[in-house]
């Protein structure tokens, strides 16, 4: 797998790197069993220093770090900044919050003896991260891990080598010792003999399905502690009294976010008949008049997609369901234009024999499904092999409550899309995988609860 930097909106190679020899692998893995060995003897004030530091740095150079995430996979500048913010809030609030989430928990045996879990640092840990995100993947498991005690491993994407190294640069002068955050540029095919490294202890992957069910194999064979955060194809539900121009507005941005690149993306509309033909309509007048162009160009409001094997995916998935019996109310095919784009596309007649009826589109493309009522949406939207995030909107709170409940995925907005904050928790089920990130219980996933018991009588 080659390491190089392909501008997505030109197709034209920017830059590449070389991988790792399996030496230079081994090389870094003693570089961070050592530094693990020091590392986690460190107070949380001197791993709160490095990670207000690392904020600060992303903060005042917010230009130069959404700049490499819009050349590399076509993130539109202003999204990419606020990444870049979404990054830096992460570091500070596990900066702000990790000392007492790792308190020590006090039990109440009911013998009367004494007990606690104190939650201790377990070593090295691996993390295979996408390039959909090329920061806020990182720090999801960087931030945690380091404020634990651990130190981290990551291969991140092929796509994003750039931004892969500016992190890694980023820990560095935030003042993180040599080991504690290593990046590899290694082949998937290494990724087994290095899970298999005694000294890795645990692993993280955010990926596909394939990746990780691969990944997830391997740690199994090697008994390692792992977390996966898959796809997903989410739920966006609207019920007959919802706002439609709240649901329209925010079924926009939860789908055309990131030009649809995102797990947790509105993926499948399902709306209730009596409001279908008029949301439906909102929908595509609002894609008709979205501008394809250079994502650096703040008018842009369709950039191109990650790469161009990716646009090709996706406009092969679209054509698919075109050809089994799906009609393209806007869009379906791919712009007369340079760079890797594919038009903002809404399919609707998608039966359940359709071969794209199970698929994930990761890119812009709305599925529109019509019900006939609440019990029918909450069975579509469970008839999925995914469960990753949902939407539910409705005036009535109570109401969407009740139908959130009944959604088997990790993650339920209620009138609003799927969308993450440090302090809430981030995962799913099924194959959208197991584990989560973020929130107390992000840190949480990678250290050793360890009881301690005492005797205190006779």
């Amino acid at each position: 797998m080659a390491y190089k930097t392909v501008n997505p909106f030109t197709n034209k190679e920017v830059k590449s790197f070389t991988s790792l020899t399996e030496q230079e692998v081994t090389a870094k893995i003693d570089q961070a069993d050592a530094c693990y060995k020091e590392w986690r003897k460190t107070d949380f004030a001197t791993r709160r220093a490095v990670m207000k530091k690392a904020a600060t740095i992303m903060r005042e150079n917010k230009a130069k770090f959404a700049g490499l995430v819009t050349l590399e996979m076509g993130k539109l500048i202003s999204d990419a900044e606020g990444e870049v913010d979404l990054t830096a809030d992460i570091f500070d609030y596990y900066a702000d919050n990790a000392e007492e989430f790792l308190a020590p928990e006090i039990l109440k045996p009911k013998d009367g003896r004494k007990a606690y879990v104190e939650h201790d640092s377990i070593g090295i840990i691996l993390c295979v991260e996408p390039w959909n995100f090329p920061y806020y993947q990182l720090v999801r498991v960087a931030a945690t891990n380091l404020m634990a005690g651990n130190v981290v491993m990551v291969k991140h994407a092929s796509i994003v080598p750039q931004c892969a190294e500016a992190f890694e640069q980023l820990m560095l002068d935030a003042g993180a010792p040599k080991g504690a955050y290593t990046n590899l540029f290694v082949d998937s095919k290494h990724i087994a003999a290095i899970i298999h490294d005694r000294r890795i202890r645990g692993v993280a992957v955010t990926g596909s399905e394939k990746a990780g069910a691969s990944v997830a194999g391997e740690a199994g064979k090697a008994l390692k502690k792992s977390t996966m955060e898959l796809g997903g194809s989410d739920a966006f539900i609207v019920l007959e009294d919802a706002d439609l121009d709240k649901a329209c507005k925010w079924g926009i941005w939860g789908r055309m976010n990131n030009t649809g690149q995102c797990c947790v993306a509105a993926k499948r509309f399902i709306v209730v008949e009596s409001v279908a033909d008029k949301l439906l309509k909102q929908l595509t007048e609002c894609l008709s008049n979205l501008k394809a162009g250079d994502p650096m160009d703040r008018s842009t409001t369709l950039g191109p997609l990650s790469s161009e094997e990716a646009a090709k995916e996706i406009a092969e998935l679209t054509a698919t369901a075109i050809k089994h019996g799906a009609k393209a109310v806007v869009g379906g095919k791919r712009p007369d234009m340079p760079g890797a784009f594919m038009e903002a596309t809404i399919l609707t007649n998608i039966t359940k024999e359709n071969p794209v009826f199970y698929r994930e589109f990761f890119g812009p493309v709305i599925m529109f499904f019509t019900v006939p009522d609440e019990k029918a949406a909450i069975a579509l939207a469970n008839d999925s092999e995914f469960g990753l995030g949902g939407t539910v909107f409705s005036n009535n709170i109570e109401r969407a409550q009740k139908v959130a409940s009944q959604i088997d995925t990790g993650m339920v907005f209620i009138n609003r899309p799927t969308w993450t904050s440090p302090d809430l928790p981030f995962g799913g089920v099924k194959h959208s995988g197991y584990g989560r990130e973020l929130s107390k219980e992000g840190i949480m996933e990678f250290v050793n609860r360890k009881l301690i018991y005492i005797e205190n009588k006779g």
